[in-house]
């Protein structure tokens, strides 16, 4: 069962979230805001193959968190969530991949969609390793 971690400072975004991934037969962790977020991911002993963020939080972004994120658990994956088209041109100068991002509101059937997406996307610039001699 794969571990998503839902961060989003509006709790009724993050209830939809949670129960739509639950009813999809994820294991689903939850923070309000990205020091808890942190806080999380240091207590949980196992994986956590991907982060939902909202993009734009108060104190630290979405896009930050993805990136200290990335510093401590690299393999897990992010989608970046937003229900302002603008946040995901702009978010930190960075424009955010559509394959790593779901419009709020999002669909009971939307949502678990494209974490599935994202959990099985594999980068095409990613080789696989070659076998030791």
């Amino acid at each position: 069962m794969e571990t998503i971690l839902v961060v989003d400072d509006e709790a009724p975004v993050r209830a939809l979230a949670r129960d739509i991934l639950l009813g999809a037969g994820y294991r689903v962790l939850e923070a309000e805001d990205g020091e808890q977020a942190l806080r999380v991911v240091e207590e949980h002993r196992g994986a956590i193959h991907v982060l939902l963020t909202d993009i734009m939080m108060p104190g630290i972004t979405g896009k930050e968190l993805a990136n200290r994120l990335a510093a401590v658990r690299t393999d897990t994956k992010t989608i970046f969530m937003s229900g302002r088209a603008s946040e995901v041109v702009s978010a930190a100068g960075v424009l955010i991949p559509v394959d790593a991002f779901v419009a709020k509101p999002f669909t009971v059937e939307r949502l678990p969609n494209k974490v599935r997406e994202r959990i099985e996307y594999c980068s095409p610039f990613s080789h696989p390793r070659s076998p030791s001699r």
